[in-house]
């Protein structure tokens, strides 16, 4: 099966170098979506070399922070999960494992620096979709993907700051590093997902409880707007969260989504369909707009051609996010599917570029290449394709403790370690030797994030 699978690989690979155009994608069939996702894993995987001799496992090279190889890794479970490939499965379970960190919480000491708690909560994602879709457990000795997620969460349950804002955890988990002072969607709507995904698979009501304290504080701030559906990303400690930088995320959105889609599909509440159906009134209009020919845009960066390193990864969350909520909430499966469709064709036509002819670019709309090409659009590219096999053959959906999950919990997991706090209930602080070039580093990155978010506070509100 593996040598057969392989040489189907290679086979594809070749005569898709030799047509060096963009790849042919027929939604409608498993094979064709199978032979393209192949393709675009095989080139986002060419970017990783943390599977090289003296490199480190689970880091992606330069210009790539952390969390995206985290992110990274996390898809390409659902790869597997989506085309039955295990070509990458050793690597991608290594990858997992070996940035636990001595805590085992998704927190490697190496990381302090830049680290923050979207970055980590990137990781937890990944392990928490190993454990829903029954991925190789990491066996003795290991922590398991579920007490990987739980020991995240628990850490960042600690460090829910109620001396600021009324609530809500910080962006970044160091007092020295830039972002220490902004509470934004994407570490809260993190938590918020994560919480939720563990209230599914546990079914411990103390995980509803938190996702619902985490949805009420950020609803009751300027960062969630519940008339429009505006998921704003992020305001200052240092004004109390009296207002909020109005940029506009499709990841922010999709952290959303999924945590209210996990939530309704576990209780079967009413007003969890009631939040999704008004996150989907804005995110669709908004992010697939008709005039780019109803294809997801990153509309923040994409149209200024400005986006930056990470920023390319960011619609792909979002399309993940969307399938996943589809399969979880039948009742808003067509509607969803409607976008993700002309998504998946569009970014497969934009896979054209480079020295073979088709690295995949950011503008789904066209299928001249843009001239781009990195880990984040071959990311965006492989979640919209492969998404499609969810729309012509029957996946199995995450499972759950009682459905036949194989991942062992550990509540405990994450207590009393290095995300703990103090009794303030602020972040610990790294105790690591600061140096007077980490504090200058950290005080001007902060300067710059104070002052975009005073310039964007009300002046990109994209309709």
């Amino acid at each position: 099966m593996t040598l057969s699978r392989s040489s189907w690989l290679v086979s594809t690979l070749c005569l898709t170098a030799q047509l060096g155009s963009a790849l042919q994608l027929t939604i409608s069939s498993p094979d064709s979506i199978r032979s393209t996702a192949s393709v675009v894993a095989y080139d986002l995987m060419s970017y990783y070399t943390g599977n090289r001799t003296g490199d480190v496992p689970g880091n992606l090279p330069a210009p790539y922070y952390w969390w995206e190889a985290g992110a990274m890794f996390g898809e390409m479970v659902e790869y597997w999960y989506y085309t039955g490939d295990t070509t990458y499965n050793d690597e991608v379970k290594q990858a997992l494992l070996h940035q636990v960190g001595d805590d085992k919480d998704y927190m490697p000491r190496n990381q302090s620096k830049s680290l923050g708690n979207d970055d980590q909560v990137f990781w937890a994602f990944s392990a928490m979709t190993a454990a829903e879709l029954k991925f190789e457990d990491p066996g003795d000795g290991q922590p398991s993907w579920l007490a990987l997620a739980q020991a995240v969460f628990n850490e960042q349950a600690s460090r829910w700051d109620t001396e600021t804002c009324g609530g809500g955890l910080r962006w970044q988990i160091f007092t020295f590093n830039a972002g220490y002072d902004y509470k934004n969607a994407i570490s809260n709507g993190g938590f918020f997902q994560l919480a939720a995904r563990l209230a599914r698979y546990t079914q411990n009501q103390t995980y509803v409880d938190w996702a619902e304290k985490t949805w009420k504080w950020y609803a009751g701030t300027p960062l969630l707007d519940m008339e429009t559906w505006q998921v704003n990303d992020g305001s200052s400690t240092q004004k109390n969260c009296s207002d909020a930088s109005q940029l506009q995320w499709t990841y922010n959105y999709g952290v959303f989504i999924a945590g209210n889609a996990y939530l309704y599909n576990y209780t079967g509440d009413g007003k969890y369909l009631d939040r999704l159906d008004g996150l989907l009134n804005t995110t669709l209009p908004r992010f697939f707009p008709d005039n780019m020919g109803g294809v997801l845009v990153e509309v923040a960066c994409e149209p200024l051609g400005n986006c930056n390193n990470d920023q390319p990864a960011f619609k792909g969350f979002l399309i993940r996010w969307l399938a996943v909520t589809a399969q979880l909430v039948p009742e808003v499966y067509d509607r969803i599917f409607e976008y993700l469709r002309k998504s998946a064709s569009g970014a497969a036509g934009q896979c054209s570029g480079g020295e073979l002819g088709r690295h995949c670019g950011r503008e789904w709309n066209s299928t001249t290449w843009d001239g781009v090409s990195g880990v984040g659009e071959q990311m965006s590219a492989l979640a919209a394709i492969q998404a499609m096999m969810m729309d012509t053959t029957d996946l199995a959906a995450p499972v759950g403790a009682t459905t036949g999950g194989t991942s062992k919990s550990n509540p405990s997991a994450g207590t009393g370690a290095s995300g703990t706090t103090g009794s303030n209930g602020l972040p610990s602080v790294n105790r690591e030797t600061i140096t007077t070039g980490d504090k200058a580093g950290a005080g001007i990155l902060t300067a710059v994030a104070l002052l975009l978010t005073l310039i964007t506070g009300g002046c990109l509100v994209l309709e």
